[in-house]
């Protein structure tokens, strides 16, 4: 009979699929695959591993938003491998409160010994190594009981009895909510404690890491030179930028969903002016500080903290009213603005005829290499600044013809305006 019609019973007989057989057809699988997982890194231009990398090294607590299998955990383990820290994964929605906070533990005499909380096996682990990269995953499925657990961990570092050490760093996942298996909005608290990334694959990573090359994680290069500097300036940015706008040193949105992600509060604001030192003290590119600073406050005022920083280097306009026809003004179209408004400003803090006259020698210079529509407002509000004994200068005639044309470019838009409205 041919063996391809034996009986089970007879193939087993014969020793064809004997024990020792698929212990070796184990062992070839396991090369194949340990060369599967044989795999290089390189150093690549990667702003969201960069972000990552530097707020970890600020000690600051990372929440990474992305899809489903967009590759969070693999950056994690890449990372604490670069960092040479053991990672240890806990899944927050597998967990209990009590997981968190600690069990209470009766010893020999409570009434005056107390009722100390038993930390977990992995905070004990922790612990016991001084270091480590502690990833909680799947945070946007953990229920609400849980989430208030973690805001101990999160902040001050504490596991019931425990405290983890200083070489631990905290970095944390989640599925957004329409994605996520019954998914929890974040809470306020337990938000606002997070520097918050958005992590999105990059199809040219992709492919070249199933090709067998990833990119490599690293840490920032800080300058020792410059960290008492990047410190100033770091506090001067937010600091001023808080003075002039008070309304967002703390914004609870009122939205339930924006509420779980970054939003301004003294603490945030905390967060956000030591990533700012860091990025100064590393050099890093300004993709990377929009990143963590919108992490961390939020978009909107993010990008009022990077426009501040940008307008922090903009000229002195009291040194371009000394010397206006050496004054040389930005090309960008929004800095120019700036810089004009801030001489308007200027002369209307302090109305007098040679400084009047100064702005509008720089109008007119900006007129000439620059963009008409940007003289538009500052010259209209310089000719409201005039006194009835100051003469015109010959040099606004040369803005009269914009200034005009824009009036003109309103009032016809105000009339097109007004007839699609009474058409409805």
């Amino acid at each position: 009979m041919p063996a391809s019609v034996l009986p089970a019973s007879s193939s087993a007989a014969s020793g064809a699929f004997s024990g020792p057989a698929h212990a070796s057809q184990l062992d070839v699988a396991a090369d194949l695959l340990a060369l599967l997982h044989d795999t290089a890194t390189e150093p690549r231009v990667d702003p969201q591993l960069e972000a990552l990398t530097l707020a970890v090294a600020a000690d600051l607590p990372v929440l990474l938003w992305g899809e489903p299998g967009i590759g969070k955990t693999a950056a994690l383990q890449q990372l604490a491998v670069t960092l040479d820290l053991p990672l240890t994964t806990v899944i927050a929605s597998v967990h209990e409160p009590s997981d968190f906070s600690g069990l209470p533990v009766v010893g020999d005499d409570p009434a005056t010994q107390g009722v100390p909380m038993a930390p977990p096996d992995w905070a004990v682990r922790l612990v016991r190594a001084g270091r480590g990269l502690l990833f909680l995953d799947e945070l946007s499925t953990a229920p609400p009981a849980v989430q208030a657990a973690l805001l101990r961990l999160v902040l001050e570092r504490r596991v019931g009895a425990l405290r983890l050490p200083a070489g631990v760093r905290i970095v944390a996942a989640a599925n957004p909510r329409s994605s996520a298996a019954d998914g929890w909005e974040l809470s306020p608290p337990l938000a606002n404690r997070f520097v918050h990334l958005q992590w999105v694959h990059d199809h040219e990573v992709v492919v070249r890491g199933l090709g067998g090359t990833w990119p490599r994680a690293s840490l920032p290069r800080l300058d020792p030179d410059r960290l008492a500097e990047s410190v100033t300036f770091a506090r001067r940015v937010v600091c001023r930028l808080l003075a002039a706008r008070p309304a967002l040193v703390h914004q609870l949105p009122s939205n339930g969903a924006r509420r779980g992600g970054p939003w301004p509060s003294p603490r945030s604001w905390e967060m956000a002016l030591c990533l700012t030192a860091f990025a100064t003290a590393a050099g890093t590119s300004r993709d990377v500080l929009s990143m963590l600073v919108r992490g961390t406050v939020g978009d909107g005022p993010g990008l009022e903290l990077l426009a501040f920083l940008d307008r922090m280097d903009l000229p002195d306009p009291e040194v371009l009213l000394a010397d206006p026809a050496a004054a040389d003004l930005p090309e960008r179209g929004d800095l120019r603005q700036a810089v004009l408004d801030g001489v308007v400003e200027a002369v209307r803090q302090r109305p007098e005829k040679s400084r009047w006259d100064a702005a509008w020698t720089l109008l007119v210079r900006a007129l000439q290499d620059g963009a008409p529509d940007l003289v538009v407002v500052p010259a209209t509000t310089l000719a409201a600044l005039r006194r009835a004994d100051w003469d015109v200068p010959a040099s606004i005639e040369k803005l009269a013809g914009v200034v005009s044309l824009s009036r003109r470019a309103d009032e016809a838009a105000a009339r097109v305006a007004a007839v699609a409205g009474s058409s409805r």
